[in-house]
């Protein structure tokens, strides 16, 4: 039961993220984006540029960022990689932000946060 709670919680915070996303004017063009490479939680448009967006839910923001692993974030550029080539015609201007969601539901965004 523990590991369908979390998913749901997951799920969850993704949705309050997106929704915060959306409230900046921003469009959310994809959620839980599967490639070969990987999953994107969210994937938003700001104008020309894409945001590539990690959710991480935990007690505390801190514990939260620490669920971020090396290997992930190369996932996470794997599955990037792929989107972009599958939808974007052009060079597009993209950025990584991390979303921390605390246990009270309380978003931490850290914008441009996974540097290549």
């Amino acid at each position: 039961m523990s590991g369908l709670i979390s998913y749901l919680a997951g799920v969850s915070a993704e949705k309050q993220v997106a929704a915060l996303y959306a409230g900046k004017g921003m469009d959310i063009a994809a959620r839980r984006w599967r490639g070969k490479g990987g999953e994107i939680d969210i994937v938003a448009r700001d104008g020309a540029r894409l945001v590539f967006i990690e959710v991480k839910k935990s007690r505390n923001h801190a514990r939260a960022a620490e669920r971020l692993s090396p290997r992930q974030i190369a996932r996470l550029y794997d599955a990037a990689s792929e989107y972009m080539a599958a939808f974007c015609d052009a060079a597009v201007d993209a950025r990584f932000d991390v979303a921390l969601v605390d246990g009270a539901g309380r978003i931490k965004i850290v914008e441009n946060a996974l540097v290549a």
